[in-house]
């Protein structure tokens, strides 16, 4: 899962992992930026290395949370290579930090190592990625095909063909892209997908749109929003105000006008880029925990059902 900051990327991977254990799955949802929000967002303490047990659905679903950084998985490969004794001097010492950044891309590739190693062992029905912003996404996935280029021979040269091989097989691995409906995050998530399929050969998934606001049926007028005379009945069931019927008016445009540009830029988003949508509600709280989460994850079933019913 990959979008410009700020358009709800983690909140969009947590809404299809809990959607997914809905239907029975296991689920792990990686966090690999070090912001560590998916495991509040279902009530339980932010995730660390380990994996931790969020949230268990009646189907027998679960998720679970982890964080992966290049020092844990580096010091997780070398425990394992037997170097256990000098994992913590190389710590203490700082020789981690030059052995990470020795080779461009490597410390990329300890990471996508590590979530080659789950998926090659099945830890989990799904493992949903919460990848770094855009710009940062591409670096990240483009870290492969710099170590290949630079090691020739040798661990990471293999290691940098296998994370390939699982990035560019469609049947294990897919980017989904996160956006909100207006110009600048489109934009940018258009450029990420060609950039995406073309240098690295990721194949895409639906794109998932956040906060997309729903239309409101009742009182509107031919265009979507209100004027006074409309307002006239309301105001004299509900007893308005003059300034509380003004302030009505003027949301309800302003409502419109927001309608009016999320069904353009979403035109223009399938456009530009001819892919399934699955659209998560805008919600009008402060915070996302697992009431809100359960709303999401509502909104994301019936568009992906509409997708499937469009593809059959």
């Amino acid at each position: 899962m990959a979008g410009k900051g700020g358009v709800g990327k983690t909140t969009a991977s947590a809404t299809l992992a809990l959607a997914a254990a809905r239907t029975g799955l296991t689920v792990l949802v990686v966090e690999v930026a070090g912001r560590l929000d998916s495991g509040p967002m279902f009530g339980a303490d932010p995730q660390g290395y380990d994996e931790q047990t969020v949230c268990r659905v009646a189907s027998a679903g679960t998720v679970r949370c982890r964080c992966i950084t290049p020092d844990a998985a580096l010091l997780d490969w070398l425990s394992s290579h037997g170097f256990t004794r000098i994992v913590r001097r190389m710590s203490r010492s700082g020789l981690l930090e030059i052995v990470a950044t020795a080779t461009p891309g490597v410390k990329e590739l300890l990471v996508l190592g590590k979530l080659k190693h789950l998926e090659q062992s099945r830890v989990a029905d799904l493992i949903i990625v919460d990848a770094p912003a855009a710009g940062h996404a591409l670096n990240f996935l483009r870290a492969p095909l710099a170590v290949r280029n630079t090691a020739r021979t040798g661990v990471l040269r293999r290691q940098a063909t296998e994370v390939l091989e699982m990035l560019t097989d469609s049947e294990r691995c897919r980017a989904l892209l996160v956006t909100i409906a207006e110009e600048t995050p489109i934009k940018e998530l258009v450029e990420t997908a060609f950039a995406v399929e073309d240098e690295v050969g990721l194949a895409l998934g639906p794109v998932v749109v956040n906060s997309a606001l729903g239309a409101i049926d009742t009182l509107e007028g031919g265009d979507g929003g209100l004027d006074r005379d409309q307002l006239d009945v309301a105001a004299l069931a509900n007893e308005l105000t003059p300034q509380e019927l003004d302030d009505l008016v003027t949301a309800a445009n302003f409502r419109r006008d927001r309608m009016a540009l999320q069904v353009d830029q979403l035109d223009s988003l399938a456009q530009q880029l001819p892919l399934a949508q699955i659209r998560l509600p805008h919600l009008f709280t402060t915070s996302i925990g697992l009431a809100e989460l359960n709303t999401l994850a509502d909104a994301a079933d019936s568009s992906i059902e509409e997708i499937s019913v469009l593809g059959d």
